[in-house]
C-alpha cells in the first residue's frame, strides 16, 4: 500500500474541510509580476550583444554589407521593446459601468399619499 493511499484512507474530513474555498481567480502578486517583467527585459536586452556579434561574424564570413545591416536593424528596437514590456502590467479588470440609454425610462409607480387624520374644523371651533 502506498503512502498516498494510506494518508487518504486515514484522513477524516471535517466540516471545515468541506467549507474550505479554493481561490483560483486570485491575481498574481505584484512581486511575481515584477519578477516576470524583469526576466523579459533581461532576456530582450541580452539578445542585443549577440546580434551585434552575429552581424560582425556575418560580415567577416560573407563580406556582404547588407546582411549584417539587417541583423543590426533588427536589434535597434530591442531596448524600446524591452522597456515597453517591462513597464507593462497585467490587464485591468473590466468593470461594468452603468450607462443611461435613451428611451429605456421605467415609469415609477405612483406613490399613494399617506392617510392623514384631519381634525374636523367644525367640531373644534370655539
Amino acid at each position: 500500500m502506498s503512502v498516498t493511499s494510506t494518508l487518504h484512507r486515514n484522513h477524516h474530513h471535517t466540516a471545515a474541510d468541506r467549507d474550505t474555498v479554493l481561490i483560483t481567480d486570485a491575481p498574481v502578486s505584484f512581486t511575481e509580476q515584477h519578477d516576470a517583467r524583469v526576466r523579459k527585459y533581461v532576456l530582450l536586452m541580452s539578445l542585443r550583444i549577440p546580434a551585434l556579434v552575429l552581424a560582425a561574424v556575418l560580415y567577416a564570413a560573407t563580406g556582404l554589407w547588407w546582411l549584417p545591416l539587417i541583423v543590426v536593424a533588427a536589434s535597434l528596437p530591442l531596448p524600446w521593446v524591452a522597456v515597453l514590456i517591462a513597464n507593462d502590467g497585467p490587464p485591468r479588470a473590466r468593470e461594468d459601468v452603468d450607462r443611461y440609454i435613451w428611451g429605456t425610462e421605467v415609469q415609477a409607480p405612483a406613490i399613494a399619499a399617506p392617510a392623514r387624520r384631519e381634525l374636523d374644523a367644525a367640531k373644534h371651533q370655539d
